[in-house]
């Protein structure tokens, strides 16, 4: 299959799944939101990198809202976990997005006894711009979660105006999944300027991207969180 043709097919797959997370978030009628573990072939391979492109949020209805958890969702999670190590040259991002899977999946798997590895660091953030801070935050939305202690939820927290600014930054360049990740991690955070207005913010957020998935399971995740979510 042409590069190109499997980007296609791999960013249909994310939307589909982030589809069953807002879905199952809403409390709607959903079957399930990660696909069973059983696929073969070339559409198992599209699900499985699909799920690690989503990282922990494929399995976010099971932590938010206590629900239990599907065995064969679990087992897919797994697979994804165990066949996506990082590689020596990966990007900081994507240690982190490994470290946040792993983690959820010891939670949720009392069988997986591998992770979570030690956390990756934060020294490419130490110095970073609000603007660069911002994009790395949104990009790690899916460790955004209430009760979980992380070095990168620390340093998120020692920042709040900054990422307020991107925020509201990226409200205004129209850049709507960045902006729903940031307002996902500024649900969580304290020192908040009242001035964001990050209800209606959200709101706004997802009035005009909530049809990309992606922009609206970082909206649902904020208000049930908001909402008193506990993890």
């Amino acid at each position: 299959m042409e590069q190109s043709g499997t980007s296609t097919l791999l960013q249909g797959a994310v939307q589909d799944i982030a589809s069953g997370v807002v879905s199952a978030l809403r409390g709607g009628d959903h079957a399930r939101a990660v696909p069973p573990a059983g696929t073969d072939g070339e559409a198992g391979e599209l699900a499985l990198a699909a799920v690690r492109v989503l990282g922990s949020d494929a399995l976010l209805p099971d932590l938010l809202l206590r629900t239990p958890t599907d065995p064969a969702q679990v087992a897919l999670f797994r697979k994804a976990v165990e066949a996506y190590p990082p590689r020596a040259d990966a990007a900081p991002t994507v240690r982190w997005s490994h470290w946040g899977m792993a983690r959820t999946l010891r939670r949720v798997d009392p069988s997986y006894t591998a992770g979570p590895p030690d956390e990756p660091g934060t020294g490419w953030l130490d110095d970073a711009t609000w603007q660069f801070l911002t994009h790395q935050l949104a990009v790690l939305a899916p460790l955004a979660l209430p009760g979980e202690d992380c070095a990168l939820g620390r340093l998120a927290g020692r920042r709040p105006v900054d990422v307020a600014r991107g925020f509201v930054r990226a409200v205004r360049r129209r850049d709507w999944r960045q902006a729903a990740g940031a307002g996902r991690w500024l649900t969580l955070l304290s020192g908040v300027p009242d001035t964001v207005g990050l209800e209606a913010g959200l709101d706004f957020v997802e009035l005009m991207g909530g049809q990309d998935p992606l922009v609206a399971l970082h909206v649902q995740a904020a208000r049930r969180m908001r909402a008193g979510a506990l993890v």
